[in-house]
């Protein structure tokens, strides 16, 4: 389900709150039962960097077990006072770090919630390493009469991988890649949203220790390039699949290609721009 290139008529999503919105990210590094995910932390600040400089305020939770991920995302979805907010040690993106944050989360025209983790088969993990279906994420933000978000864009990245499979790589590369593996399901069909995962069903998601994954770098990049020309986010997401799908790295198991994943459902043009403050 994708979109296609252009839209050259077609409605935007109004964009004129200050702050946009909110992007929360989940930043899953350290396992109860694994090794550490190397390189998260690169990808946690590029989504802050890029997102804070297209006017959303960045909150993000480590290290959560899947129940409290699930409760975060449950507050995020209808957002309560800043005490509730320090239950689940959120920090705040200051442009430079991240701080404690000082007032409560508000909505505004859109939102980004970014999950960085390892994952089964249509599952992200929490760091007990039980799992959370990327379907159950999507549906905390279902449209509904009393929700702050009905209407609005709802945008979801997932960096973890979605299986256990790994494409065969075309030619060997010089880099020592990662993975986030830790029932088939698909993610609920729900109007203005787009989840982007970093790989196709059963397949597994490389990451970079120093330099992030080849998934969330690759989204950071494409938003800096395509967000200045005007670009909307379904253009954007395509040329990540396209770049990600022409790397070649190496795991331990040996050669290693990618492909991700974009499921859409929205009903208008988003198009990100950079707000300078």
């Amino acid at each position: 389900m994708s979109h296609s290139s252009h839209f050259p008529h077609q409605e935007p999503y109004k964009l004129e709150c200050k702050p946009v919105g909110l992007c929360v990210i989940i930043n899953n590094k350290n396992f109860m039962k694994k090794k550490p995910r190397e390189g998260t932390d690169k990808d946690a600040e590029s989504l802050a960097e890029v997102f804070s400089w297209l006017g959303f305020r960045i909150l993000m939770c480590e290290d959560q077990e899947s129940e409290k991920m699930k409760a975060t995302l449950q507050y995020f979805a209808s957002p309560g006072d800043l005490s509730q907010l320090q239950e689940f040690s959120a920090k705040e993106w200051s442009g430079s770090e991240f701080i404690d944050p000082q007032k409560a989360p508000e909505h505004g025209d859109a939102f980004i919630c970014c999950v960085l983790s390892h994952g089964e088969l249509g599952e992200v993990s929490g760091i007990d390493d039980k799992h959370l279906s990327i379907k159950e994420i999507t549906r905390t933000f279902r449209e509904t009469e009393d929700s702050p978000l009905t209407g609005k864009p709802k945008v979801f990245l997932i960096q973890a991988c979605q299986g256990s499979m790994t494409p065969p790589g075309v030619k060997s590369a010089e880099q020592n890649l990662q993975c986030d593996s830790s029932k088939p399901e698909t993610t609920a069909d729900l109007v203005n949203v787009l989840v982007a995962i970093a790989t196709v069903e059963d397949y597994k998601a490389g990451r970079d220790p120093y330099h992030g994954s080849w998934f969330i770098q690759s989204v950071c990049q494409k938003l800096k390039e395509g967000c200045l020309k005007g670009e909307n986010i379904s253009e954007i997401f395509t040329s990540v699949t396209d770049e990600v799908s022409k790397k070649d790295g190496r795991t331990k198991e040996g050669p290693f290609k990618q492909v991700p994943e974009i499921r859409s459902t929205l009903t208008k043009s988003l198009v990100l721009s950079p707000h300078h403050k």
